[in-house]
């Protein structure tokens, strides 16, 4: 059985900008085709515009608030709030509320730096 704590899981940055700590993926468990990870924003701050050319992902939102935008829909979220980002599709992800903007973030296939295409400077 694969168990890892988010307390445990160490925070690395991710090329989009964002602070992920990686739960489960083939780096750490017998999983193969999925990655789960917790990512922060920073109060003010967004992600950089970027697509996956492979992966799909979905966020789930446990707090705080922001704005995503999935190439040119614009929608507001926060806690309880899930989104489906297929492969190929630009998002981006401010964090517009006075806390750190938290969310779970599922890939299938997992997370990989090389997948991750930005989009802006």
């Amino acid at each position: 059985m694969d168990v890892t704590n988010l307390n445990a899981a160490p925070p690395f940055i991710t090329k989009d900008g964002s602070e992920i700590r990686e739960l489960l993926s083939h780096r750490n468990s017998a999983l193969r085709n999925q990655s789960l990870a917790e990512a922060r924003l920073p109060v003010g701050t967004a992600t950089q515009e970027h697509y996956h050319a492979k992966s799909e992902e979905i966020y789930y939102f446990t707090h705080g608030t922001g704005r995503m935008r999935i190439d040119t829909e614009l929608r507001e979220v926060g806690p309880g709030d899930a989104v489906a980002i297929p492969p190929g599709k630009k998002h981006k992800l401010w964090n517009t509320g006075t806390e750190p903007l938290r969310l779970l973030c599922c890939c299938a296939p997992a997370y990989e730096h090389l997948d991750t295409i930005i989009t802006e400077a």
